[in-house]
């Protein structure tokens, strides 16, 4: 990486973790709106990896709209209005393709309506469990994967080696990947035996899954990059490209970590 861009990724980083330290700070409702922020944000660029431009415009303003109804279906409490939400996601684009069959049989295609309820799938519904993490098993979550992600660069950019999946992404190598797991399991030591509540086993076990499925979300959004013919998901983020692909192990990582929280509880639960 030349100079520039190494600068201009240092000092988006910087913003990002001012930003995340006022966020968690706060609590409450700014965990919730910042994590929908970032889930609207990721959710338009994984449309427009399908839907370019302005393509689609209608479809991806529908999905914001039901973004936002999981967000408040998830801030309710109630499992009932979840399970709703997400029935309606699935059933808009249902209609949707319903609607289009009628006008013109030969040319519709469920793709649209199967891209719509995925996008809503694959970024607003993990990033909602927030709301339910105090900000300790918050912190804990984003330093696994960022330690995932940094580790695997910093060791794969200075080592190199074997690929590790080339097909689907050429520059991860197994020294990467391997130094994205010791520095996940440091860091989920380091982390948790002083704030959390399980045994040191158990937080080597929750940075080794964590780390696994952050590598897993990476690889699935390369693949998904490398099948649309797209280079990143966005250019927000100088230096590190998208919210997508800053956020792509994180993806899988959250669900796995609410598991872990249900089956074997790292953290005091708060009152």
């Amino acid at each position: 990486m030349s100079a520039p861009n190494l600068r201009a990724r240092v000092i988006t980083s910087a913003i990002m973790v001012a930003a995340l330290a006022v966020v968690l700070t706060t609590g409450g409702v700014a965990v919730a709106l910042a994590a929908l922020a970032v889930s609207l944000f990721g959710l338009l660029e994984f449309y427009a990896m399908f839907w370019p431009g302005r393509a689609g415009l209608g479809k991806k303003v529908l999905g914001g709209l039901l973004a936002c109804a999981l967000f408040a279906a998830a801030f309710g409490g109630d499992p009932v209005y979840l399970i709703l939400t997400l029935t309606a996601c699935l059933w808009v684009g249902n209609i949707f393709f319903l609607l289009c069959f009628s006008k013109d049989s030969c040319s519709a295609h469920y793709t649209n309506a199967a891209v719509l309820t995925a996008g809503l799938l694959y970024v607003p519904l993990p990033l909602a469990l927030f709301i339910f993490f105090s900000p300790v098993e918050i912190l804990f979550l984003l330093l696994i994967v960022a330690a995932s992600d940094t580790g695997a660069y910093f060791t794969g950019c200075r080592v190199g080696g074997p690929k590790v999946w080339e097909a689907i992404s050429p520059k991860k190598t197994w020294s990467g990947s391997a130094g994205g797991l010791i520095l996940s399991l440091l860091v989920a030591l380091a982390f948790g035996l002083p704030l959390g509540v399980a045994s040191w086993q158990a937080f080597l076990l929750a940075g080794l899954t964590l780390n696994l499925a952050a590598q897993f979300g990476d690889f699935f959004e390369s693949a998904l990059k490398r099948w649309l013919g797209v280079k990143d998901s966005g250019t927000i983020l100088p230096g590190h490209g998208g919210i997508l692909d800053r956020i792509d192990g994180l993806l899988l990582a959250v669900p796995v970590y609410a598991a872990w929280r249900i089956c074997w509880p790292l953290f005091a639960p708060t009152t």
